[in-house]
């Protein structure tokens, strides 16, 4: 469910409200259908099986969700009042209060204790307040969520105090050091949130470090002594230990196993310490938000983000709910009323491995150990109902999902530290959970190992040493993305290691090597996977270095989701553009799912392109596999900027030096075309040099070209010094010329192409077609090339980044008959005349999406029907229509 589709349904349900199409009893059971409640869950609550309310035709009381009344008073702010202040809604977790007399609707959540006083046709407009229904929660930000915050700026004050006073920079390039600070820091956070949420009695560590001296120097031993007792059961523990100590309980788990310098503390150091314990309740913190935002704590250079982290659960479902999470529910669905059946299911859910290879501070894994948790409850419950219905008695339920289940590799230290406190920290947040449920209480010490959550580079081990080759696996993240051009050595020799000499793999991005593990991990086990991945790994040249290596061995790509934002934990960051793919062997794939735009579809194949079609591979071409020019480079001057003139460098030479303005042309490469920006070139041959070079400013350029070669180390460009005066790769023809930049912005709809006069000459930072006709600029300016871009080409960023070789001479045009021709260069004609409409605009300005002019959208998709005549006749649905011809197409003239 995106909220697109979210508020497209409420406004629907509010109609059928308003034109007496649905009962008004049936409204909240489709107000939650809207939002994307499954519909097993609200069919339970609609037969009564899950509404805990008295009257239910006119009230719904469906625990942690909902407590909903169809209002038959007057006064609806009482009513909500009378609803909050009910004990039952606090002790059953609810989360929004409702009431509605269909003229009004109020409504409450109890989390935010945000309000909504709303006339009841306006509610479309306000539908985003019930948004974590779908799993949307506000971004938590600086100031709104006090425990997180609060916490994290207590723990970094605490931090550099503790450094000042025990380290030099020395000290901290120790890894040891390092690391024995990273798992003191990590204790301390186990032990504050231990004291608020009832593993250890309310504040006793605060309470025990308190009886430390003032002065803060005896409080080091005493931390050390109390870190030895939690790893100690009761008849292990020193038969005199003084009762502050000896009340403490075993922890276990491995936690406080290692021995460790406990760092000296100063009075200011002790304060800091007994106030993080005093004035903050830990038991709100949110496992799946901290970790991030804590590695600020040992990371400085991320303090100024502190805050500013939120996790990203709607992205994170859109790994895990494809990947395992789905089949689960449709487990449930199909086996809903045979107890035997679910008991199994059950068993299976205690089997599963959940491996993060590059797991950071763990969220991940958090958010699935939570969501198969969820699931287990959900399995529980409908066991309860089943028994009910029989038996009339129930069995005391019990959770199979252990810690130990969930693996992960991370190589930063204190990650990896917080990533195996967050488990534990979450395994009590859901035993809470639990115990509110069915009252039954799974006790929080000792702690069991928290999985095979292991420190080190993840691409370096060997995966199955770390979860093993049994059972169901599987394996999910968001690697490491970094382009070719931001690897440090050290990656790029993980490339190598992984790739070796496979021609084209120094230009693969580093996630690359994930998805070579990972397929190698499914070659060897049942493992299935899904990553997060930029999306330039289905673009251009990648694909054809790096798929064919993956889809071998009956290894397929099972779902993916096409490109879309991925907003990461910083407030300030819009997010990369990214994919998600997930992969198995096509003998345990029941269906494929191509997901864009939240739309599913249910496919035949998904090639390496994303796309229900066979695998291809495009690979670089020298010339068009298409009846059309040759594309080529602009013109390369490599003469250190001494032949190009600016506006006012050129009108100088017009005032005084007026008889060599026939050596002066106009020069234009992507960024001077796009952005309007007039820059110049001095163009001649060896008369006009001679002529030229009696001129003292012509002199001094050519001479500062000549020494800039000179200085090169490349012989060929050395004896280029013998021509100061030209270009040093020379592609100019006189001849019309359309322009092709080969950068531009992912915002346009369109890149913004030129036909060129032959005064102008076209710089390497653009393309070049001399002899071109409109009609080709008919076709490379519409919304059928611009597909091919996308997909076929590669990235500067998120930025378009086209290529002859692999773009323009492999993008199939169908043969053209002269008729066809005079109407795509009528509207070639079109576009151009439009825009000398706006000659005081920039193409930039008037191919922004915010600022484009209706005429010039209009004359563009004039232009697309036109275009699109040429493959089909009747119009095409989607762009993966488009696509899926244009790949065909390619096919067959390839051949």
């Amino acid at each position: 469910m995106n909220i697109v589709q979210i508020e497209e349904n409420v406004k629907q349900l509010i109609h059928k409200i308003a034109q007496d199409e649905l009962k008004k009893q049936d409204f909240i059971y489709e107000l939650l259908l809207a939002y994307g409640h499954r519909s097993q869950s609200i069919g339970r609550v609609r037969n009564g099986e899950r509404n805990l309310a008295e009257d239910k035709e006119n009230t719904v009381f469906w625990k942690r969700q909902i407590y909903f009344k169809i209002a038959k008073q007057h006064d609806l702010h009482g009513l909500i009042d009378q609803m909050k202040n009910e004990k039952r809604t606090e002790s059953n977790k609810i989360r929004f209060l409702i009431v509605t007399d269909f003229k009004t609707l109020l409504a409450v959540d109890t989390k935010t204790q945000d309000t909504l006083d709303v006339p009841f046709g306006d509610l479309a407009k306000k539908f985003d307040f019930f948004l974590p229904w779908a799993g949307m929660e506000k971004a938590v930000y600086q100031g709104e969520n006090p425990a997180d915050v609060k916490a994290a700026e207590k723990l970094a004050k605490l931090f550099d105090e503790i450094k000042a006073d025990n380290f030099n920079e020395d000290d901290l390039n120790n890894k040891e050091n390092l690391h024995h600070l990273n798992i003191f820091l990590s204790r301390l956070l186990f032990c504050y949130f231990a004291e608020d949420t009832e593993i250890f009695k309310d504040k006793q560590f605060t309470s025990a470090i308190s009886k430390s001296n003032e002065d803060g120097s005896d409080l080091s031993a005493l931390i050390g002594r109390l870190f030895k007792v939690l790893n100690q059961s009761s008849e292990d523990r020193e038969a005199d230990l003084p009762d502050y100590l000896a009340d403490f309980p075993y922890v276990n788990g491995g936690l406080f196993k290692d021995d460790i310098q406990v760092p000296k503390f100063t009075r200011k150091s002790r304060r800091i310490l007994i106030e993080c314990g005093a004035e903050l309740d830990w038991s709100d913190i949110n496992p799946d938000i901290f970790g991030s935002m804590f590695q600020a704590v040992v990371h400085t250079e991320q303090r100024s983000t502190m805050g500013q982290h939120y996790t990203s659960v709607p992205n994170i479902m859109k790994v895990i709910e494809p990947l395992f999470l789905n089949d689960l529910y449709e487990e449930l669905e199909k086996n809903q009323d045979s107890i035997n059946k679910l008991l199994k299911l059950q068993q299976r859910l205690g089997q599963l491995k959940i491996f993060d290879p590059a797991c950071g501070s763990g969220n991940f894994l958090i958010i699935a150990y939570k969501e198969l948790r969820k699931f287990e409850m959900e399995l529980l419950k409908r066991i309860q109902e089943l028994e009910l219905e029989k038996t009339g008695q129930l069995s005391k339920p019990f959770s199979v999902i252990q810690v130990s289940q969930f693996y992960g590799i991370e190589i930063d230290d204190f990650a990896h530290e917080i990533a195996i406190l967050s488990l534990w920290l979450a395994e009590h947040q859901m035993n809470i959970m639990f115990k509110d449920e069915f009252g039954a209480f799974l006790p929080s010490l000792p702690l069991k190992q928290a999985g095979q959550i292991i420190q080190g580079n993840s691409l370096a081990k060997n995966w199955i040493n770390v979860c093993g080759d049994d059972g169901e696996i599987y394996i999910l993240g968001n690697p490491p993305y970094l382009g070719a051009r931001l690897q440090t050595t050290a990656q790029k020799n993980d490339v190598k290691s992984l790739f070796g000499s496979l021609k084209g793999s120094n230009n693969l991005d580093y996630i690359s090597c994930w998805f070579k593990k990972g397929v190698e991990m499914i070659s060897a086990s049942k493992a299935k996977l899904a990553f997060v991945t930029t999306n330039s790994i289905t673009q251009g040249e990648q694909v054809s270095v790096l798929w064919p290596k993956l889809l071998q061995n009956s290894i397929e790509i099972s779902f993916a989701y096409t490109s879309f934002k991925w907003s990461n934990n910083a407030r300030s960051n819009a997010g990369v553009t990214v994919a998600i793919i997930g992969m198995a062997s096509s003998e345990n794939i029941k269906n494929k799912y191509l997901i864009s735009d939240e739309v599913i579809e249910t496919v035949d194949h998904i090639n390496p392109y994303l796309i229900n079609l066979p695998n291809i591979f495009i690979e670089k071409k020298s010339k068009p596999i298409s009846n059309i020019p040759k594309m080529s480079f602009g013109s390369m001057a490599n003469d250190g900027g001494n032949l190009f003139l600016t506006n006012e460098e050129k009108t100088l030479i017009q005032e005084q030096i007026p008889q060599a303005m026939k050596y002066i042309k106009k020069v234009l490469g992507s960024v001077e075309f796009i952005r309007g920006i007039d820059r110049y070139c001095i163009w001649t041959d060896q008369l006009g040099y001679e002529e030229l070079n009696k001129i003292p400013f012509f002199n001094t350029r050519f001479e500062s070209v000549k020494q800039h070669r000179l200085s090169s180390d490349r012989e060929a460009t050395q004896e280029l010094a013998n021509t100061p005066y030209a270009f040093a790769e020379n592609r100019y023809r006189y001849s019309s010329a359309i322009i092709m930049p080969r950068v531009s912005s992912e915002r346009r709809e369109y890149i913004p192409i030129g036909f060129l006069g032959e005064e102008n000459i076209i710089s390497d930072s653009a393309l070049a077609i001399y002899d071109a006709e409109p009609w080709l600029f008919s076709i490379l300016t519409s919304r059928m090339h611009m597909q091919w871009v996308k997909i076929v080409g590669g990235r500067l960023k998120t930025d378009y980044r086209y290529s002859a070789s692999i773009v323009y001479n492999t993008f199939p045009v169908p043969k053209i008959d002269a008729q066809m021709k005079e109407k795509l260069t009528l509207t070639a004609i079109n576009i151009l005349a439009i825009r000398e409409n706006y000659s005081h605009l920039t193409l930039a300005d008037l191919y922004d999406p915010d600022l484009m002019p209706n005429d010039l959208k209009e004359a563009h998709e004039e232009n697309d029907i036109q275009v699109e005549k040429l493959y089909k006749a009747s119009p095409f649905k989607s762009n993966e229509d488009r696509l899926r011809i244009l790949f065909l197409n390619y096919i067959k003239m390839t051949k």
